[in-house]
């Protein structure tokens, strides 16, 4: 990997843009990008859970990381995840990252024929990060989407010695236990990308240095302030913003959780993401006029 820096702050998890029909709604990126840049946020990591990759064709998603490597103009690190249930198309994407200028790549693992052992996972992903070899190349861990729940750090450390562009782990769990083995691992050889914005403080409690997060994209300020609390040991603080994160899962939950709920306070703040694709349903009217009455209250629009 050619002048490789860790990454360290918050990437978001982008939506994806969409007119009514379903549509991409490309246009928007670069507006979208601009507010990336303006919320001091480090990098974005494209179609993944976030960005309903499952939904996206291959195509699609091909073009959606070109307007996002061209509007970050190097502004910001652009790490395209690659994972799908197909290994030859995660190749494709995987070649088609590096070829477009992405900054890095992430796989998640296949969730409807699963792996049954590590030893499975890795010859999956071999190819996949073969594909973009000068790129580094992050293991996507989510158990709760996948069902896949094998041992993440016999995945780093297997994984390494046939994945040589192997930087580390996305790390959407709950399991702090794993995470700490992860991060302390071969005297923190490897990467972990935090993944549960409702949980930071823990992940930086136990020596993460960088978050993947959807909610970062719509409240960058909240977790920003937590990261500048843990680095001066202010622990109430980093604590207090910490709840203020929560309040705003609990009321994105309401609404249908992360994706759903996220992309509608993408449209109240001005970044027009528009809907889903089914099967996840409609925003309705009543629901933004809700939706903002609940943010209201906790304090999301400020005083």
């Amino acid at each position: 990997m050619k002048n490789y820096q860790k990454l360290k702050g918050l990437v978001a998890a982008t939506f994806t843009p969409m007119y009514p029909n379903g549509d991409i709604h490309y246009a928007v990126i670069g507006q979208y990008a601009q507010h990336i840049v303006d919320s001091g946020i480090s990098g974005v990591f494209v179609c993944g859970t976030t960005g309903e990759f499952t939904s996206l064709t291959t195509e699609e998603r091909k073009q959606i990381l070109e307007h996002w490597v061209k509007a970050a103009r190097g502004r910001f690190k652009v790490i395209a995840h690659v994972g799908s249930d197909n290994q030859r198309e995660s190749v494709k994407l995987s070649r088609h990252a590096a070829e477009t200028g992405a900054w890095g790549v992430g796989s998640i693992a296949p969730g409807f024929f699963k792996p049954a052992s590590v030893r499975d996972l890795i010859g999956f992903f071999k190819p996949v990060a073969a594909a973009a070899p000068e790129l580094p190349f992050y293991y996507y861990n989510m158990p709760s989407m996948t069902g896949v729940s094998l041992s993440v750090a016999q995945f780093l450390q297997e994984g390494k010695q046939e994945i040589p562009n192997l930087a580390g782990v996305k790390y959407t769990h709950n399991n702090l236990m794993e995470m700490g083995d992860c991060i302390h691992l071969d005297d923190g050889a490897f990467e972990v990308l935090h993944g549960y914005d409702e949980m930071l403080v823990c992940g930086l409690a136990l020596g993460a240095v960088a978050g993947v997060g959807s909610t970062y994209n719509y409240s960058p300020s909240v977790y920003l302030n937590i990261m500048k609390a843990m680095e001066e040991g202010d622990l109430a603080s980093a604590r207090a913003f910490q709840m203020q994160s929560i309040e705003i899962v609990k009321v994105i939950i309401k609404y249908g959780g992360g994706v759903r709920g996220g992309k509608a306070i993408m449209n109240l703040i001005g970044i027009e993401c528009g809907g889903c694709r089914l099967p996840i349903a409609p925003f309705e009217k009543e629901e933004y006029d809700s939706l903002r009455k609940d943010l209201k209250e906790i304090g999301f629009w400020g005083k």
